[in-house]
């Protein structure tokens, strides 16, 4: 019987949920080749020596403040936990809610908040830590508590351990309603979370506990039926303290369709390539799930989540691995197979933000603020529902 001899990975982590790939010395070796060839090719086209840019600078064609018509700021106040880069929270801005202050643990997000908004009361770092909140302050101001526990204990990339994993923070979010007594609030995650495998969960620990005080209502909202160039399903619940608000509220209908699906009436979402404004090559279609950088042990700069979604970046002519900081550097470095590189700015459009939304810190946090998000316009559909009931 021959017995195949694994070794160790040389690469560090500080991941305490990391499960090593169990690989021997030659498929190892596979891996360390491919990055040392993409390093040499980055440095290459960082010194100006790389081959030479086979593709124009990209004028995007999607403004994703288009989909989301600014309201007037009223009376609203909004409280965000877990805020990461903004989504929920730029999506009921531009819905009319007025911004009571968001925490984030992640400080380079809370500069993102910071730098977006220099006059919202962001907290980050360890003051971002909502485990150390007294929310009760908050009661009689805040009408609406908005945010999105880490996804990572319910999605595939995370392992799937639900609350055995320690950054499980849906508790603390249902704390944070309970405390504050919101007229509303509105909480989103990947959409595993409504399957069968977390029923028993979700029943324990978010229905039950505010099933007492809330009439609860789930969506899963797809990205792209909004607007958003981009194939992204969430899980979203909705909540109201008074039965009569609940009855007045209406779910969010899709304001698009997918592109090169049956005409309903609806405007055509972009597919990614003309979202980003590159040349026509006959075959276009929404951007794949866009994958979170912070997902796994390591720092990555990929927005790769699956082969399949491979597939379909290779069919687009979009290369999605090692996503440059800006349109120039991807422009300089050239992929292997020839095709469109990313960037940051790119993935951030594709995600739903606007240009002048800025991500702060290293290129795969950004990219990890981004993936982590809820696209702002889906964010925004939820907030104008919400806010339609409250007002009425």
């Amino acid at each position: 019987m021959t017995i195949t001899q694994t070794v160790p990975s040389r690469i560090k982590t500080t991941d305490p949920l990391h499960e090593p790939w169990q690989l021997t010395e030659a498929e190892r070796e596979v891996f360390r080749q491919r990055s040392r060839e993409s390093r040499q090719a980055r440095l290459a086209a960082m010194s100006g020596a790389g081959q030479p840019p086979v593709h124009e600078i990209n004028h995007p064609r999607f403004d994703p403040l288009a989909l989301m018509p600014s309201k007037p700021n009223g009376s609203l106040g909004a409280l965000s936990l877990f805020s990461g880069g903004g989504g929920l929270d730029l999506g009921f801005e531009r819905a009319g809610f007025g911004h009571l202050g968001a925490w984030e643990i992640l400080e380079d997000a809370a500069q993102t908040l910071r730098a977006a908004r220099p006059s919202w009361d962001v907290h980050g770092g360890a003051d971002g830590d909502v485990r150390g909140v007294d929310w009760t302050r908050f009661r009689g101001n805040a009408a609406v508590v908005h945010g999105g526990p880490p996804c990572q204990p319910f999605s595939h990339a995370g392992k799937q351990r639900g609350e055995d994993d320690p950054r499980d923070m849906w508790p603390e979010f249902v704390r944070a309603v309970l405390e504050v007594q919101p007229d509303a609030f509105v909480a989103e995650n990947v959409a595993a979370l409504g399957t069968a495998r977390f029923s028993d969960y979700v029943d324990r620990t978010i229905v039950r506990p505010l099933g007492k005080h809330y009439t609860l209502q789930r969506l899963v909202m797809q990205a792209c039926d909004y607007g958003v160039p981009q194939s992204r399903r969430r899980f979203v619940f909705v909540g109201f303290k008074s039965p009569a608000i609940a009855r007045r509220w209406a779910a969010p209908a899709p304001t698009h369709r997918p592109p090169g699906s049956m005409d309903d009436g609806l405007p055509e979402t972009m597919g990614m390539r003309e979202a980003l404004g590159l040349p026509d090559i006959g075959a276009d279609a929404v951007c794949p799930t866009i994958r979170s950088a912070l997902t796994g042990p390591r720092h990555t700069t990929s927005i790769l989540n699956s082969v399949s979604a491979q597939r379909i970046f290779e069919s687009l002519q979009v290369w999605p691995n090692g996503v440059a900081p800006t349109r120039e550097a991807a422009r300089a470095f050239v992929a292997k197979n020839g095709h469109f590189r990313l960037s940051v700015p790119d993935v951030a459009l594709l995600q739903g933000f606007p240009a002048s939304w800025r991500f702060a810190g290293a290129v795969y946090m950004r990219l990890g603020q981004i993936g982590n998000a809820v696209a702002p316009p889906v964010a925004y559909a939820v907030a104008c529902s919400v806010a339609d009931a409250l007002r009425r």
